[in-house]
């Protein structure tokens, strides 16, 4: 536990380190396979050279050694000086010759009687004390009466010597491709990663100020327009989330601004004006206390929506609203006349930008409306068009007075207060209020007989 602890602490922190240990870790790993393969192949390469060149000595020595006769026999010549050197003659185990530098019981000798007497061609490697390596290698000669063997040795210092150098040189040039390893590794992959840190302070940015800049999948690669779809949807994820806080606000400082200012007005004529009765009194009681309770009502409400939007998060993103189920419930919720029908007409699925509950409060005053003056049927309609969502509300009731036209949105107005309907002229100038706080807008169409059609129009989903 406290090495993987210690290894964990060791290990680098960027991606790119950690890419490059690897690499240099695999080219470490490879590098020394390779090493090694390659100087044991010199090493037997070596040892081979070594062995032909005793070969060669043993058979320019047998020339010199008669054995056609009943006994052999060793034949002086020029060079008598360098064939002896480092050269054993045998009759059959009987010792003939041997090198002026040895003596009868050193290692060298001893060795060579072993070969005399295996009495077949051999080689081997004596490590005396002290002293560089020596090969030996036998060659027996044959003849019709007696029977030689020539036994040479060769000092295997140089080629030891070689083989230390291909060794040295060997792992200096893995540690100069190691350290080239690392290094383009690190640059390789800094270059590769440049795009991603690119992104993500771009990413970074816009999501600070809810930018409309996407980074898209064209002239990227792979790898790069999948990171860029991804952060493309966080970024839209992330402007919802905004837009739908903005909203928020200012829906609440527009709701709770009338209530207060209720209470202001109140206050200041309670406090200011002549000396109240006692049922005036209670009656400006009576007004606080409601515009308070409607503070508290709508306080309630945006909590409400917060608390269940944080709980039972849904596939779509927070402000996203499928309008087709929104306009079901509020048109099985309305209170028609007998002979008014009410229905909602959507060929395919509608996303709007906004929450459910303001969707509702931009809608229902529009099919309130629409019901009160109906003849017989109102219908709502929702489609969808490039980046925005709109919703017609249609009744076949008398219209709006031309007239009136001019001033149907305008807060307080009524066209004919003695119509026999409830209502004080805020249900329009509220809808709309409400729309244009998100984007969107409510306007009438006056070109439309019979009846009324008024359109909301919102933020796509």
């Amino acid at each position: 536990m406290n090495l993987h602890r210690v290894l964990r602490r060791l290990a680098p922190r960027t991606l790119r380190g950690r890419l490059s240990l690897v690499a240099l870790t695999t080219a470490a790993l490879l590098m020394t396979v390779l090493t090694v393969a390659f100087n044991a192949v010199m090493d037997r390469h070596l040892q081979h050279q070594a062995n032909d060149e005793l070969r060669n000595r043993a058979a320019a020595v047998a020339t010199t050694v008669d054995t056609s006769g009943p006994r052999v026999r060793i034949l002086e010549t020029a060079n008598d000086g360098l064939l002896d050197a480092n050269v054993w003659i045998y009759a059959g185990t009987r010792l003939l010759e041997r090198p002026p530098s040895t003596t009868a019981g050193s290692p060298l000798t001893r060795t060579a009687d072993r070969l005399a007497a295996h009495r077949a061609p051999a080689c081997t490697t004596v490590n005396a004390h002290g002293q560089q390596p020596v090969r030996l290698c036998s060659r027996p000669l044959n003849g019709r009466h007696a029977n030689a063997t020539v036994v040479t040795a060769l000092d295997l210092g140089p080629y030891r010597s070689s083989a230390n150098t291909l060794l040295l040189g060997s792992l200096i040039l893995d540690a100069v491709m190691l350290a080239c390893t690392y290094l383009l590794t690190r640059l390789a992959v800094g270059g590769a990663l440049r795009p991603v840190r690119t992104m993500t302070d771009q990413a970074t940015q816009w999501s600070a100020v809810g930018s409309d800049e996407r980074f898209g999948t064209n002239e990227h690669p792979a790898e790069l327009a999948r990171l860029g779809a991804s952060l493309d949807a966080l970024l839209d994820r992330i402007r919802t989330v905004l837009r739908h806080e903005q909203q928020l606000t200012g829906e609440l400082s527009h709701e709770l601004r009338t209530p207060l200012t209720r209470i202001v007005m109140e206050l200041d004529w309670w406090r200011r004006a002549r000396p109240r009765s006692e049922a005036e009194t209670r009656a400006t009681h009576e007004v606080i206390a409601e515009a308070a309770q409607s503070m508290r009502t709508i306080c309630d409400t945006l909590l409400d929506e917060a608390r269940e939007n944080a709980l039972n998060p849904s596939s779509t993103s927070p402000g996203t609203t499928d309008v087709v189920p929104v306009l079901d419930r509020l048109v099985q919720g309305l209170h028609t006349r007998d002979g008014v029908k009410a229905t909602v007409e959507s060929e395919t699925a509608v996303l709007a930008g906004v929450a459910p509950p303001l969707l509702e409060r931009i809608v229902s005053p529009l099919l309130a409306n629409a019901v009160r003056y109906a003849r017989s049927g109102v219908t709502v309609s929702a489609r969808g068009i490039p980046g925005a969502v709109l919703i017609d509300v249609v009744d076949d009731g008398p219209g709006v007075p031309e007239a009136f036209a001019g001033g149907l949105f305008q807060p307080g107005r009524r066209a004919d207060g003695d119509d026999g309907h409830d209502g004080a002229g805020l249900g329009l100038p509220l809808a709309r209020r409400l729309a244009r706080a998100v984007g969107g807008e409510v306007s009438y169409d006056p070109t439309h007989t019979p009846g009324a059609r008024f359109t909301v129009s919102l933020p796509a989903g």
